[in-house]
């Protein structure tokens, strides 16, 4: 390792290379800090350059390694274990804002804030904004297909990337997807767009624009009962409108943030808030916020608050963005689901999890995304406990069943990782799992890019010695 070291310091400078262990500490989690890995050492390229040239060098030496951006995930993804972590983080470059065709071009480590303040210059925005916006970069928006309270009506991250030039492990450089339209052939920027960095690394993603919508109204509904505010939720969807935003709190959630620095002036008596934002054009848009104050109170709402200006706009959604934020306060660890169900199944599902909750004496939070039904049960424990961390290991474990069998999947937005990489033949035979095992082999056929996270590595390594993968 001592030589593969002086070989990238060399290339990015010998201060950008960590390997004691005191160093790299910061890097042996990620969001998500139930695991632990300590990678041999990490480096940092300043430069797409630096990058061309460190995975050039990690490929002549045949290391694997793993791909990090902030590291705000919270699948574990981007863990190296014993393995080289490569830091997109100094990659910072907004390389263009092209406001005519509503399209940005920037290097992976750009925040995601940093390229909203960019286009809101021009009127415009890039649509997905998770939580974390504030530190997650683009480039792990893409590697994890990200998602945030917006992308109910405008998408996720694939919807808004038109283009990346990825580095693939080998060191060889292609375009994939084109700035300038659909391109023939199959869709490989489809295919990289949410591999969690097990295809290769993004030298420049470009991405969609949005022109700002005329208007918004911001909605925050009150309910004494979660299960009448999850109906409430299929009911506003089932009227016809498509709000830009849907999210939902139990009154677990609510008292917490409400006793945190970022309190919001939520109700902190109830048993549940829904948070939604309307947009659009001037004509029909008070009609829907009527339409949806009304939904909202037929299914029990008790008030319903409507923003009046921007602050209290903001205000409403800072207990939203924030909550996890309030949850870091609690224990020293976090574990933060992301399951999908059926939208239809979300009343019979969170009464589920607050059961399996009780059963393991867990106290289980929900914070999601109501609209597209995509869950995100969470629960902060003591990690140093052995027994209290199985229990909630065991608490999770059931809440995915649960959510597997309603119909649902592993992730939304999160990523598999290692967190999920268990629950991954609950969901797909033994025939699709090597089929991912393939479509890998494409991009990386010595599975050096962040080796053991996705797919099972029994899978991949069936593939690899039956007489069909011996023959390819």
């Amino acid at each position: 390792m001592q030589s593969i070291g002086g070989t990238l310091a060399a290339i990015v400078g010998e201060r950008r290379v960590l390997q004691r262990g005191s160093a790299l500490v910061a890097y042996t989690s990620d969001g998500l800090p139930g695991y632990s890995q300590t990678p041999s050492l990490a480096v940092f390229p300043g430069t797409r350059q630096e990058l061309v040239d460190v995975v050039r060098a990690l490929a002549a030496a045949q290391m694997p390694f793993v791909p990090r951006g902030a590291g705000t995930g919270l699948s574990g993804g981007a863990l190296a274990d014993g393995t080289v972590l490569v830091g997109l983080n100094r990659l910072t470059r907004i390389i263009e804002v092209d406001a005519v065709n509503r399209i940005a071009t920037v290097e992976p480590g750009v925040v995601n804030t940093s390229l909203q303040k960019a286009a809101a210059v021009h009127g415009l925005h890039y649509a997905p904004d998770p939580s974390s916006q504030s530190a997650c970069t683009i480039g792990g928006n893409v590697a994890e297909n990200a998602g945030g309270p917006h992308c109910l009506k405008y998408g996720v991250t694939l919807n808004h990337t038109v283009a990346c030039t990825v580095i693939l492990p080998d060191g060889e450089i292609v375009t994939l997807g084109s700035r300038h339209g659909e391109t023939a052939g199959y869709d490989l920027l489809g295919a990289f767009v949410g591999s969690e960095g097990c295809f290769g690394i993004a030298l420049d993603c470009t991405v969609r624009l949005l022109p700002d919508p005329p208007r918004v109204r911001t909605l925050l509904a009150d309910f004494m009962s979660l299960h009448e505010a999850a109906l409430a939720t299929s009911a506003i969807i089932a009227s016809g409108i498509l709000p830009a935003a849907l999210e939902m709190m139990d009154g677990a959630a609510v008292r917490l943030v409400e006793s945190s620095l970022y309190a919001a002036g939520y109700p902190a008596d109830c048993d549940a808030v829904l948070l939604v934002d309307l947009d659009g054009v001037e004509d029909g848009l008070e009609h829907d916020v009527s339409a949806v104050e009304a939904i909202c109170r037929a299914h029990g709402a008790r008030e319903v608050r409507i923003a009046t200006n921007v602050t209290e706009r903001t205000m409403l959604w800072q207990g939203r963005k924030k909550a996890f934020g309030a949850m870091g306060r609690v224990a020293s660890h976090l574990v933060l689901q992301d399951a999908v169900v059926p939208r239809t199944q979300l009343p019979d599902v969170l009464q589920q999890i607050t059961a399996i909750g009780a059963r393991h004496g867990v106290a289980v939070w929900n914070i999601f995304h109501a609209g597209d039904g995509n869950l995100h049960p969470s629960v902060s424990y003591d990690g140093s406990n052995a027994e209290e961390a199985h229990r909630v290991h065991l608490c999770m474990t059931e809440i995915m069943q649960a959510c597997i069998l309603a119909g649902g999947t592993i992730t939304g937005e999160h990523g598999v990782g290692l967190d999920k990489i268990d629950y991954m033949p609950s969901l797909f035979d033994g025939d699709t799992l090597a089929a991912m095992c393939r479509l890998r082999d494409v991009f990386d056929p010595g599975h050096r890019a962040n080796r053991g996270k996705v797919v099972p590595i029994h899978s991949c390594r069936e593939w690899h010695q039956s007489p069909a993968g011996r023959a390819s």
